[in-house]
């Protein structure tokens, strides 16, 4: 018995249903710019940001420097304590000759003893060849080289110790040379004076600084 074949009708797909199109929603305006709103900070932060300013001829601030007296060439740099001495270094500024200043020279005294009689630090540009070190001669005498201990955002330092040997040139002398060799020019040399104007007197008014 033959046997019927059934055709297959292909199912029409009914599209599907479409999401409405969503309605926008109103945004909040902006309030309108004040002195209010505007004003970054409170009241409180503000004032903690100003200066009342100090009485120029009072008393040093505790803890904070300040230059006792000037002898010579030299500044004498103090830290304000409450003990009856304060705690004083020599301190100079060395331009480069035409009264642009390139770096600091600060010395103190040590305790007897030691290898060295005294400590300085010299600070220099960060632009400054590390390799070279640096070298000072003292009236066109022999040349001692020192290394550079680091660097900082400030600038270069160089942190010498001073035999009783070199502390006698520098009271006989009257000029210190230090030099110096530029990074973005390793064939030149940057020759600073350091006046010894007022070098002993000054010595002998600078704190010593004890060993911790």
């Amino acid at each position: 018995m033959p046997v019927s074949g059934y055709a297959q009708t292909a199912a029409t797909e009914t599209p599907a249903a479409t999401d409405a199109p969503e309605t926008a929603q109103p945004t909040a305006e902006a309030p309108p710019a004040t002195e209010e709103n505007t004003t970054t900070g409170s009241s409180t932060d503000v004032q903690s940001q100003l200066s009342l300013g100090e009485d120029a001829d009072g008393e040093p601030t505790l803890g904070k420097p300040y230059t006792k007296e000037v002898i010579g060439a030299w500044e004498m740099r103090c830290i304000k304590t409450e003990e009856d001495v304060d705690p004083c270094q020599m301190y100079q500024l060395m331009d480069d000759g035409q009264g642009a200043p390139v770096a600091e020279f600060s010395l103190f005294r040590l305790p007897a003893g030691g290898k060295a009689t005294a400590g300085a630090t010299v600070v220099v540009p960060l632009e400054t060849a590390l390799p070279s070190q640096l070298t000072l001669t003292v009236d066109g005498g022999k040349a001692r080289r020192y290394p550079f201990a680091f660097c900082n955002p400030v600038g270069c330092y160089v942190r010498m110790g001073l035999t009783e040997a070199d502390v006698a040139a520098f009271k006989r002398g009257k000029e210190a040379v230090i030099t110096i060799v530029p990074a973005l020019a390793p064939d030149q040399k940057v020759e600073l004076s350091l006046s010894l104007d007022g070098f002993t007197a000054s010595f002998d008014k600078s704190s010593v600084v004890e060993d911790r």
